[in-house]
């Protein structure tokens, strides 16, 4: 990877300076090692909706039942997908591939060159995030064309709620790369954290089907509080702000310990 001479260097803290363009030349030349792992693609774009159309073959799973309030199983999935999707690239996908740069030096070398590592960081949470929008509406589109599930009814409603969930699960990703100084270990803290960000998702369980007990705990973690959130805005109204909120709150919570505990070498 390497920098145009005709660019301009701009100043930046330590080594030598930043260059204009050095962040897409970075940004681009990560989309295409992305695009190498089919393994992170099919995890992250393909299993959550293929999930949901496991579950939407189940007969029982597409009639509305009384104790979910008239909805079906499936159509309290298609947030589910949405959420599994998240948590795939936020916990599992992204932290070892940031890890492994550490690891072998690689960031240590890019502080001393205009490609700074900052860039690289920024551009696998782009990556990873558009990864997820793509997953997000090819599960939408499924829900919609395959089990008939309505569209969400409180748009700019839902939109907020995933992007905070979205913000929140990236800086988690994050977190848990910043605390684990080998790949090995990032991808057992990953795991770790995997299982309960899915049943906090309600991807075990719906959230709306939990106890009310165990329901109210859950709201109070990132991904309860977005599964609610996407539950409500898929009814038509505006999310509740206590769960906005909360979710605001852990991405702030955990992008801060990211960037505190977080190391380039």
């Amino acid at each position: 990877m390497t920098a145009t001479t005709s660019a301009r260097p701009t100043p930046d803290r330590g080594g030598a300076p930043a260059v204009r363009g050095s962040a897409t030349a970075v940004l681009k030349a990560e989309a295409r090692l992305f695009l190498r792992e089919p393994a992170a693609l099919f995890w992250i774009l393909v299993f959550p909706t293929a999930l949901l159309c496991v579950l939407g073959a189940i007969p029982s799973f597409r009639e509305p039942s009384p104790d979910l309030g008239g909805l079906r199983v499936v159509d309290l999935y298609v947030p589910i997908a949405l959420l599994l999707s998240l948590i795939t690239a936020g916990v599992q996908s992204m932290p070892p591939v940031l890890t492994g740069y550490r690891e072998r030096g690689i960031l240590r070398r890019m502080s001393t060159t205009p490609l700074r590592p900052a860039a690289l960081v920024g551009a696998q949470v782009a990556l990873h995030g558009a990864a997820v929008l793509v997953s997000a509406l090819l599960a939408l589109a499924v829900g919609r064309i395959v089990f008939g599930v309505a569209l969400p009814g409180h748009v700019p409603g839902y939109l907020t709620a995933f992007v905070l969930a979205a913000l929140a699960t990236l800086a988690l990703g994050g977190t848990v790369s910043a605390v684990s100084r080998t790949t090995k270990i990032t991808q057992a803290v990953g795991s770790a954290v995997f299982f309960p960000a899915m049943f906090t998702s309600g991807v075990w369980l719906p959230v709306s089907a939990m106890p009310e007990a165990l329901q109210r705990i859950v709201h109070l973690t990132p991904l309860g509080a977005a599964s609610r959130a996407l539950d409500q805005a898929a009814a038509g109204g505006w999310p509740d702000l206590t769960l906005l909120g909360i979710m605001a709150l852990w991405a702030v919570l955990l992008t801060a310990a990211a960037r505190r505990w977080f190391t380039w070498e």
